[in-house]
């Protein structure tokens, strides 16, 4: 559970930067308060005045009065839940930037683990329940602590036995409260568990829409989702039962300190110890009463709530990522020299080596062509170089520098990539370019475009860059996104650019426009081309084969095809489709 200290860094954290807006709100909270109060006094004199048949012009003075301030506490009540809203609103949207922002730099292992369905429930829908704590939560227990002291300040100068009645009570209730806080948090990390998992199973299913109708896995999909349904639906009866705890206590107690007042103030008015007026204002702060003591046990399960949320959100932020910043080192402009030395890795600490000892250079301005059978290590190699894994032993260096010295985002910087499945977003051609770039000029756009061969498909857009694109490519043909993603590349300008696979699956004609977006990119800058097929080799200056991890074959592309002993010439005669 989290300590005071705990809590008090979360609100200081997110709710700091709105400081300005939470004293407005702790007025107009004040504001309410004394405006609660006033009104049962009003009361009070206008049934007193009457029964003592007072002037009509005061009666009237008192009711018109009354309803000045019945409405401008609704006024302020109002002003109040829009101020806390928006306090709420902003310091959630950062937390959410947080969580995102963090999850964005996390290792592969971790979102092997985690869903994307999974952590958008966590980074959305747990922190949606952080809304009213963040805004509201201290202000709320503060303001209804004020109010319950004044109620039973009030209530002494009424009558001081209605006084005591009323501060026993009370204390008993917020007694039980405190004995009963935390009894539902376990209970609440569970929904949110249950939500996030439906999340992610909701997810993996309708990105895999079409194997799912291709199998009539329809009834079994819907099984396994009623499945989850019923433990989500499990979990909430359990923890609202539990978090309802606190509230049926409160009402059980209230009422028996209503009947105790109510019975205490007719008994001393049939004494002749109190007026009628006075029995009324027992009545109308002990109603009153009931407001903070009801909402400070409805906050205790908003408080267990928020509690859950917090602990699963801080599962996340304490996550650490394994892929540090180094020391800030430099690189030049221009193409980079690439080596790997004596690298060897593997994805955990019980599993095999991936790569074994594998040690090769590329010279700024060159291309390597990289050949192996699927598994041999080549997908490694630049998860490797772009540091989304760090090697187990050996180092990898730009211009003689080792890699894991420089800032990563220096790094992924420089090295521009296109892969043979194209990630788009639901956004316009722009932003997918850009990669939401504000400061990226529209006519920087259309000249990547122009320059991979998209310049008639661009005119054809109806709406030009702001043309919104589908994730799934609907509308694209393998080609066009292809283009598209040298397109990215082209924005980016990088030092380095890695073309995995990146004309399989092609038509010839379509693959011949790739070629010369590809010699286009490839122009004064350093490359390792990975290919299915021998074609799109031609470019490169090396070939390195790999097998099992291991450099099987590494010299210049030349003088491999033209000995007749070396393995890349066998291939040639061969056929690349012996590899694939």
């Amino acid at each position: 559970m989290l300590s005071f200290a705990g809590y008090r860094a979360w609100l200081l954290r997110y709710v700091r930067p709105h400081m300005r807006q939470v004293l407005l709100l702790t007025l107009l909270l004040g504001g309410s308060i004394i405006l609660k109060v006033v009104q049962p006094q009003l009361v009070r004199f206008f049934i007193d005045t009457a029964r003592e048949t007072g002037p009509f012009q005061f009666l009237l003075v008192l009711a018109l009065l009354f309803l000045g301030v019945a409405l401008l506490a609704q006024v302020v009540s109002l002003a109040e839940t829009y101020v806390a809203e928006n306090i709420g609103v902003r310091a959630t949207n950062m937390l959410r930037s947080d969580l995102l922002a963090h999850c964005l730099r996390l290792d592969p292992d971790f979102h092997s683990v985690h869903t994307p369905g999974e952590l958008t429930q966590r980074i959305d829908g747990d922190v949606s329940t952080l809304g009213s704590f963040f805004s509201r939560f201290v202000l709320d227990i503060a303001g209804n602590v004020v109010l319950l002291l004044v109620i039973l300040t009030l209530s002494f100068f009424v009558d001081w036995r209605i006084g005591l009645c009323l501060l026993f009570g009370s204390l008993l209730l917020l007694g039980a409260l405190l004995l009963l806080r935390d009894v539902g948090v376990k209970g609440w990390r569970e929904v949110s568990a249950a939500d996030a998992a439906i999340s992610g199973f909701l997810e993996e299913r309708l990105s895999g829409l079409e194997d799912i109708r291709a199998h009539n896995a329809h009834t079994y999909v819907l099984r396994r989702l009623a499945e989850r349904a019923v433990q989500r639906l499990r979990a909430t009866w359990k923890a609202s039962l539990l978090g309802m705890t606190g509230f049926g206590v409160a009402e059980i107690l209230f009422t028996l300190v209503l009947a105790v007042s109510l019975g205490l103030g007719g008994y001393l008015y049939m004494q002749g110890q109190i007026s009628l007026g006075v029995i009324y204002v027992i009545y109308a702060y002990t109603q009153l009463l009931q407001q903070p003591l009801d909402a400070l046990a409805h906050e205790m399960r908003s408080f267990q709530e928020a509690t859950a949320s917090i602990l699963r959100s801080q599962e996340i932020l304490a996550t650490e990522q394994k892929i540090q910043d180094g020391r800030g080192a430099t690189l030049p402009a221009g193409p980079l020299s690439l080596s790997f030395e004596r690298i060897t890795f593997h994805y955990s600490e019980d599993a095999d080596p991936v790569l074994h000892e594998l040690s090769f250079t590329v010279d700024a301005g060159k291309k390597l062509g990289l050949v192996g059978r699927t598994g041999s290590g080549k997908t490694t190699i630049t998860r490797l170089l772009f540091r989304l894994y760090d090697p187990t032993a050996g180092r990898i260096c730009l211009n003689g520098i080792d890699i894991r010295e420089l800032a990563v985002t220096d790094l992924r910087k420089r090295i521009g990539m296109v892969t043979q499945d194209i990630q788009l977003f639901h956004a316009s051609i722009r932003d997918n370019l850009t990669f939401f770039d504000e400061s990226i000029p529209d006519h920087r756009v259309e000249e990547a475009l122009a320059l991979v061969g998209l310049a008639a498909w661009y005119k054809r857009q109806p709406e030009g860059l702001s043309t919104l694109l589908a994730p799934d490519n609907t509308g694209l043909s393998a080609g066009e996104a292809q283009l598209l993603a040298f397109a990215r590349v082209f924005l980016q300008d990088p030092q380095i650019v890695i073309l995995d696979e990146a004309s399989s699956r092609l038509d010839p004609a379509t693959e011949h426009e790739i070629e010369r977006a590809m010699t286009r990119l490839l122009e004064g800058r350093t490359a390792i081309l990975i290919a299915h097929r021998l074609h799109t080799l031609h470019l490169v200056d090396d070939i390195l084969i790999l097998s099992d991890g291991r450099l099987s074959e590494y010299g210049e592309r030349r003088r491999l095809a033209e000995d007749e002993r070396s393995q890349f010439a066998r291939l040639l005669r061969m056929g690349m489709e012996k590899l694939v």
